[in-house]
């Protein structure tokens, strides 16, 4: 009988000194981090909030904080969505709307909810496909949705940007179908305003309650005086009054919103409880032997500096026990299996530092690129863990594809869209994490946001990019440079024209790698410090076991990649 043979790995921090130094910078970078979530945590301000409480409402944060389990944590994606955007004279903080996993009588689900401390929960640019990136992510996972709805419809003065797009605010509502022709479960709770196409938001969901104060209408009240010259309020056009007892459009009325909440946590309890447990085959979760919070110390924040990639891993996997594959082959890449939550996840990660050029004996070569026996290596772990229904996580620390004349004879074209295709074409959840650097088409191969992640996490020393800023300014005055890639002008005048333009264009190149334009964008889901990755994989291997019968999850007797373990073993 085939077992998973899981086996120590890592090693404790070796150097205290450049340990210290590198925490240095990671913690001031992490500090960031916090302020800058703390600001968008406070949404429009202290005043705002007690303008919701004057109202005898909750605010978002305080709704959800009323929903979790007392004992678990909220894990927000899109904190940083509209980060740093001016809107006029405004900022939509998180484009106010908040996106979080959050565990709900024992069961994650994903909550949307309007920030009503924002203009009223409108809806900016970006809002909707954040409303959608969280409804999908549910929809992979087939997890719980709740809405929190409190939304005045779209921010108005920025419609262009929100309505008749492929992804705009409509899009919202295919997506609820979406969710609902798969069997996932929506429930809403209606808090207060809900305009227009916040009123269409709840309607396709399970169960929708309505506490005394909430109205839904495709028109408010100023809306028809104007048109139509009758005195009406919004209560008396969409209220519980109305959608409860008469439309049919919610189910039951609640008093407050303290009330809403328990009725919505009543309905999460009869759903069927997680089936993580069975999938742990009688495991336990456990804690790595070395402490998660020293990745803080482990991973450089300077990029050109190296670090064990098996070190990482001990400090993410359950005792810090793993299985890796294929490990003679394809050194620049670390593939296997380890448990977290005493669930099993499959990990993909790069390598760093130099390693031994198999093809030139004596040789070294730089890790952290792909060549093409890495390239192989990994897609065949991955069409091996799709075929076993173990979810993957991708740990990116990436700066390309190998180049020139031996790579392309080689035909790391092909060998690369041949990894695409599979993780393309993967059934199981993927999530990718990048720790550093994620580059060119690397970044693309390694399971980047274009190929789909369910999630996919930068850390404050994330730098997305096709190339860095120097290569970056080189490629762009090639003309002007020659071999050595030396300024060839010999005027001052005009090499100080070219060096200036090369700095311009390193500045912003260098600019646009920071994580929180990338967050801002929606290039990535999320921000977290590297102390945190362990709780966020916890989170991951959770949500992929919660539900049953929706995708294959094989015993680990049968796994392929026993197969591909046995075929990798030297013979005698």
């Amino acid at each position: 009988m085939a077992k998973v043979p899981l086996a120590p790995l890592g090693a404790p921090l070796q150097d205290p000194q450049a340990a210290l130094a590198s925490l240095a910078e990671v913690a001031k970078r992490e500090q960031l981090l916090q302020a800058r979530r703390a600001e968008v945590h406070a949404g429009w301000g202290a005043e705002y909030a007690e303008r919701v409480r004057k109202k005898q409402k909750l605010t978002a944060r305080e709704r959800i904080e009323r929903l979790r389990d007392p004992d678990s944590a909220v894990f927000e994606v899109g904190t940083f969505v509209n980060h740093g955007v001016l809107f006029g004279k405004l900022k939509s903080p998180a484009a106010g709307v908040i996106t979080a996993f959050v565990r709900v009588a024992g069961r994650w689900t994903m909550v949307i909810a309007n920030d009503n401390t924002v203009a009223s929960g409108s809806w900016w640019p970006r809002t909707p496909e954040k409303i959608e990136r969280a409804q999908e992510m549910a929809l992979r996972l087939c997890v719980p949705v709740i809405y929190l709805v409190d939304c005045s419809g779209l921010y108005l003065p920025e419609q262009a940007q929100t309505f008749p797009g492929r992804t705009g605010a409509g899009h919202i509502f295919q997506k609820n179908s979406l969710l609902s022709a798969a069997g996932v479960p929506q429930i809403a709770g209606v808090f207060g305003d809900c305009i227009a196409g916040g009123g269409y938001m709840p309607i396709i969901s399970d169960r929708v309650f309505m506490t005394e104060q909430a109205y839904m209408v495709i028109a408010g009240a100023a809306l028809i005086k104007g048109a139509k010259s009758q005195k009406l309020s919004s209560q008396d056009i969409g209220g519980p009054e109305v959608h409860v007892a008469q439309s049919g459009c919610a189910d039951e009325r609640a008093p407050d919103d303290e009330v809403a909440l328990r009725l919505i946590r009543a309905e999460i309890e009869k759903l069927p409880s997680s089936a993580a447990d069975y999938y742990r085959y009688g495991a336990e979760g456990a804690p790595p032997h070395f402490a998660p919070d020293e990745l803080r110390s482990l991973v450089p924040a300077d990029h050109r500096h190296a670090y064990a990639a098996e070190d990482v891993l001990a400090r993410l996997v359950d005792r810090s026990l793993f299985w890796e594959l294929l490990p003679d082959r394809g050194r620049e890449m670390v593939v296997g299996v380890g448990r977290v939550a005493g669930l099993y996840l499959g990990f993909v990660a790069n390598r760093q530092g130099l390693i031994d050029d198999p093809e030139h004996r004596g040789a070294k070569k730089p890790a952290g690129i792909l060549y093409q026996e890495g390239i192989a290596k990994v897609a065949a772990f991955s069409r091996a863990c799709d075929a076993d229904g173990i979810p993957i996580v991708w740990l990116q620390d990436i700066s390309g594809f190998d180049i020139g004349v031996e790579a392309e004879r080689l035909g790391l074209l092909g060998y690369g869209s041949s990894l695409i295709y599979t993780n393309s074409t993967n059934r199981v959840p993927m999530f990718s994490v990048l720790l550093r650097k994620a580059s060119g088409a690397g970044y693309y191969a390694m399971a980047g946001l274009p190929y789909e992640p369910v999630v996919q996490l930068s850390t404050p020393l994330t730098r997305l990019s096709v190339m860095e800023g120097r290569t970056l300014a080189i490629a762009a005055f090639n003309t002007k440079l020659d071999d050595d890639f030396e300024i060839l002008a010999q005027d001052p005048a005009e090499r100080a024209k070219v060096e200036e333009g090369m700095r311009e264009v390193e500045a912003r190149i260098e600019g646009d790698m920071d994580p929180y334009r990338a967050a801002s964008r929606m290039d990535t889901d999320e921000i977290v410090a590297l102390g945190e990755l362990r709780r966020w994989l916890e989170l991951f291997a959770e949500t992929s076991y919660q539900s049953i019968g929706h995708r294959r999850v094989k015993n680990p007797r049968i796994w392929s990649l026993h197969d591909i373990d046995v075929l990798s073993r030297p013979r005698g």
